[in-house]
């Protein structure tokens, strides 16, 4: 069993920067795609940022594509998510995601919520205008 929690989030300004982070426990997650979702207020979880288990290959939502960056430390069990930019409509929990142990992530799966089979709490990121 995974165990994921997510850190970093709060209150910024638009165009301030947030950089979140996601500490996995339980068992390593080194062998595992990640990803990132946001859940806007009354709205579905949508998808902002994925990474394979080797970090080789990542993919962004349309939105963020330029202004996001994720990455992973799979020695230390985390993935981080460095937002730049930030805009209002990106108030939101986000939340940290981990898929199937050993699957290689596509862009048509990175997207998809059924793909990760563990999830964290979330933080919640509040960009003001």
């Amino acid at each position: 069993q995974v165990q994921l929690v997510e850190s970093g989030g709060g209150l910024v300004q638009a165009g301030g920067s947030l950089r979140l982070s996601c500490a996995a426990s339980g068992r390593a997650v080194s062998n595992n795609p990640m990803g990132w979702f946001r859940r806007p207020p009354g709205e579905e979880r949508e998808f902002v940022a994925a990474i394979s288990w080797s970090g080789g290959s990542t993919y962004y939502g349309d939105s963020e594509k330029g202004r996001f960056t994720i990455s992973r430390d799979n020695a230390k069990n985390t993935i981080d998510l460095q937002m730049n930019n930030l805009k209002p409509e990106e108030t939101g929990v986000y939340y940290c995601a981990a898929g199937r142990q050993g699957e290689f992530l596509l862009r048509h799966l990175a997207a998809n919520t059924a793909f990760y089979d563990y999830w964290g709490q979330g933080t919640q990121v509040t960009v003001s205008s």
